[in-house]
């Protein structure tokens, strides 16, 4: 299967320009002395919509209107993060708009998707749900991450981290579906062979490490987890692809770990994140990610939509 190309990361750059924040890249000196490593974050929660899935998104709509025209309308699919990216993206179009998302998903991302002007379906048979819908209306279907377009939409993260600094040892990701850690995997091997890209999951939302194990995309148990962003109910064939060639370990973390690791990296940043975007912490907390002591390291934090009410919950 074709990889994502310096070529096809390069198009997503100028595709974005302007249309995404280009997010800063932070020094964490609190969790760089805890830890003994040089550790900067990668603050993808001051994205638009509050997450790196607007970059993904982006991309792949433009990069459909460039091969065949702006379609009439979007569906997809989504726990929250991508839904509000593509509500987001359609409202940025004028194009009507619908998003299928589970009856459990957190309500303040249900807020934020109707707030854009998108319609909400709420299903637990997502992408069946969204299939169905694409083809009645003749709208397109514009997957979370098993797409090369999403892939490279999210790789311009990976070109930006390389750009503010000097190359990291080691770049940690939280995985869902995989769009994320395919892409800077993508961007920063190209450029930096050398540095490690490794990923993480919740023991409870493992799509990714079961697909390596086993080779088939869908785990036995719908996933769950407090980290409801990485929630994703299968591994892609794209994304599967992009982690065997180019990620240098995948590591779950205990579900208990993330919720003691989220409160603390909000004290240490002083930036508002959600869950998912903790267990990196998480596994470099655990010992399960091979790290020398004084290496570059830069955690990718994902996203910060989360309720402010959920903060109360930490004490």
């Amino acid at each position: 299967m074709r990889l994502v190309t310096g070529d096809d990361i390069t198009a997503a750059e100028k595709r974005l320009d302007g249309r995404v924040v280009r997010t800063p890249l932070l020094a964490a000196p609190a969790l760089s002395a805890e830890l003994g490593l040089r550790i900067s974050v990668k603050a993808e929660n001051l994205q638009h919509t509050g997450s790196f899935k607007a970059r993904g998104a982006m991309n792949a709509l433009l990069a459909r209107a460039e091969r065949e025209g702006m379609p009439a309308g979007l569906v997809a699919f989504s726990a929250g993060n991508h839904a509000i990216a593509v509500a987001f993206v359609g409202r940025a179009f004028a194009l009507p708009t619908v998003v299928c998302m589970p009856p459990g998903a957190v309500p303040t991302k249900l807020d934020a998707v109707r707030r854009l002007g998108a319609e909400v379906v709420l299903t637990h048979d997502l992408l069946d749900t969204a299939q169905g819908l694409a083809a009645e209306r003749g709208y397109h279907l514009l997957p979370p991450f098993d797409d090369p377009d999403v892939i490279a939409g999210q790789a311009t993260i990976g070109r930006e981290l390389l750009a503010d600094g000097p190359a990291p040892a080691l770049v940690l990701v939280p995985v869902g579906g995989g769009g994320l850690i395919s892409g800077i995997a993508a961007a920063v091997k190209e450029a930096s062979p050398t540095t490690r890209i490794v990923g993480v999951e919740p023991d409870g939302a493992n799509a990714m490490s079961y697909a390596l194990r086993t080779g088939t995309p869908t785990p036995p148990v719908r996933p769950a987890s407090v980290a409801d962003g990485l929630a994703a109910p299968f591994a892609g064939r794209h994304t599967l692809a992009h982690v065997r060639a180019l990620v240098d370990d995948l590591v779950e973390v205990p579900e208990e770990s993330i919720l003691p690791a989220w409160s603390d990296l909000l004290d240490a940043t002083k930036l508002l994140i959600e869950p998912a975007a903790a267990v990196t912490l998480a596994a470099l907390r655990a010992g399960l990610v091979e790290v020398a002591p004084g290496d570059r390291t830069v955690l990718v934090l994902s996203g910060g939509n989360v309720a402010p009410s959920r903060l109360a919950t930490l004490g």
